[in-house]
């Protein structure tokens, strides 16, 4: 099928859709015959052995992530060796919205508005994902199976009357499906409010119409079939963070996961996505384990080379090694004063209910840090732009120094904004730096890791870690910012504490499989697998880990002391 796109070259260099319908019939998607052809009937023993064993939901639900079906499908298999009767659940068009629809993909979102996925994104999204379970003989559940004519007419109703002001609170049999609909809304739109947007009502209309389609869907299917658990990637958006909700609800243990920023590693999590997890996991997993002179060896190198990316599959730029002064010079910094770093996120990215969060938005953030430096001549504010913003996808629509001009016209002289095309590394520019202030940013993990006092206003993960000072009200805050510029860095206890929070999140919580190949372009890995003794018990560590996590509920992280005391006691 390959030399086929060649007839639509101009489709193929200009539109995503056509390289989602060329990756659909290429090798994006596992291809599992090789590996059943030398299975033979041991495979077919292994399933009907897992045929009574406990039903695990594998809700990948959006058959054209092909990244997802590859990992699921493998997961589907090492749970059947397991003795689990794996179960798959895909969208078959159903719903007039998800998490495959952004804007990027629509230059007329009218056109969107009006007749939603059904005629471009669907056509190609449920049929390859169907193939590569149906193929291992994993039973597979499409979503309008579980609707009906009165659900769809319900939705409708549903999404066409409540106030759009008031969806974003709409709790429906205690689910929170306003809060999932608005997060699948701004992801679509790549912005962090809908309100400038010509077309938002529309689509968030549309995404709430979903989110209870989904919701319907899945009560269905999980009070007629007794599921031990459900996973998702994810854990938030449309489907994914309703289907996470109707579980919880129904009493069904849920598993989260997300590509980690390792390469070959991901991040499971119980009952919630990590971006909760990560941030209210109970400190005893890590705080009493000394890093051994090794460990810190080891994560000090890899935390070097977060500057470059050259062990990670998630990098948003790649500068080269730049002196500090240097940059000070270009960036206009005046290092005779103490200047305060600030890092951005994407405003889009997860907007879910944080209840410690500080402030409503991180745009509200930056533009009250930024008034509160107006008054501070003797600092300076050094705002570095997350450059997720430009590449990252789906890239930001609402550029977050566009949104602070609309605020503050004029920028204070001593705030000095180094924008998201920059080539300049965002270490080397906060090396300059007596503390940094941050919002939901991941690299308050590193920073402090080096001894950086970080102040924390958002959803960042190195909150709760009593590392770090953190706000949950604008008062608080602002009395952080009083005291800076801070006497020092981290005290070395400080910084030991950093250190081994930053070993478990970066080694322990990421988890290792061997048999996943990551590769350039979409999708960012496939599998490297001609049969399945890589998925077999006791095989891989990384995988008897999440098989045992999502069996029988046991962390999703490594436990050295626990290790130890298996290792002890043989």
């Amino acid at each position: 099928m390959k030399h086929r796109i060649r007839e639509y070259p101009l489709l193929w260099r200009t539109t995503r859709l056509a390289r989602r319908w060329y990756y659909a019939r290429a090798d994006a998607y596992p291809d599992w015959s090789r590996a059943l052809l030398s299975e033979g009937r041991h495979w077919e023993e292994a399933r009907r052995a897992a045929s009574n064993g406990p039903r695990v939901l594998i809700a990948t639900s959006i058959g054209s992530y092909a990244h997802a079906v590859s990992l699921e499908s493998a997961l589907s298999v090492a749970l059947t060796l397991r003795g689990a009767e794996a179960h798959a659940l895909l969208c078959d068009g159903a719903l007039p919205a998800c998490a495959e629809c952004e804007a990027s993909l629509y230059p007329r979102i009218e056109r969107f508005v009006r007749q939603g996925p059904q005629r471009d994104l669907c056509r190609d999204c449920f049929w390859p994902a169907e193939r590569v379970y149906s193929e291992l003989g994993i039973r597979v559940h499409r979503y309008s199976d579980w609707l009906t004519d009165e659900d769809r007419h319900a939705a409708a109703e549903i999404a066409g009357r409540h106030p759009v002001e008031d969806i974003h609170d709409l709790v429906i049999d205690d689910l929170p499906i306003g809060e999932h609909a608005l997060a699948g809304a701004l992801r679509f739109f790549a912005t962090g409010s809908i309100d400038a947007e010509p077309h938002g009502e529309a689509v968030l209309r549309r995404y709430l119409e979903a989110a209870v389609l989904t919701a319907r869907a899945t009560t269905r299917l999980m009070r007629a079939i007794d599921f031990q658990a459900v996973m998702v990637t994810h854990g938030i958006y449309v489907p994914w963070g309703i289907v996470s909700t109707v579980a919880r609800r129904e009493g069904v243990r849920v598993v989260t996961w997300n590509v980690a920023y390792r390469k070959r590693r991901f991040i499971f999590s119980h009952d919630d996505t990590y971006h909760h997890t990560l941030m209210n996991e109970p400190v005893e997993h890590w705080q009493d384990t000394e890093l051994k002179p090794q460990q810190e060896r080891e994560l000090m190198s890899y935390l070097a080379s977060r500057r470059e990316g050259l062990f990670d599959w998630i990098v948003f730029h790649r500068p080269t090694r730049q002196d500090p002064h240097e940059i000070a010079a270009k960036v206009g910094v005046d290092l005779s004063r103490p200047v305060i770093g600030c890092l951005t996120n994407v405003s889009w990215d997860a907007q879910l209910h944080y209840p410690a969060n500080a402030f409503p938005s991180m745009l509200e953030w930056l533009v009250q840090t930024v008034e509160y430096f107006a008054a501070r001549p003797e600092l300076q504010l050094l705002v570095r732009v997350h450059p997720a913003e430009i590449s990252g996808f789906p890239v930001s629509r609402q550029p977050i120094l566009s949104e602070l001009k609309k605020r503050i016209a004029q920028l204070p002289g001593n705030v000095i904004v180094v924008p998201p095309e920059s080539g300049i590394s965002s270490y080397a520019l906060m090396s300059l730096c007596n503390a940094a202030v941050i919002y939901g940013t991941k690299m308050g993990v590193e920073l402090s890791s080096v001894g950086l006092p970080i102040i924390v206003a958002g959803e960042a993960w190195i909150r709760n870690k009593g590392i770090t000072h953190d706000a949950s009200s604008p008062d608080e805050y602002f009395r952080l910012l009083d005291r800076l510029p801070f006497a020092g860095r981290l005290t070395p206890e400080q910084q030991a504490r950093a250190r081994r929070y930053a070993y478990h999140f970066f080694f322990n919580r990421m988890i290792p499989l061997p048999f996943i190949e990551p590769k350039a372009g979409y999708p960012i890995f496939q599998l490297r697998l001609d049969t399945f003794d890589p998925l077999r018990p006791g095989a891989t560590q990384g995988l008897d880990l999440i098989c045992d996590g999502i069996l029988h509920g046991k962390p999703f992280h490594t436990d050295e002391r626990r290790e130890r005391r298996v290792a002890a006691s043989v």
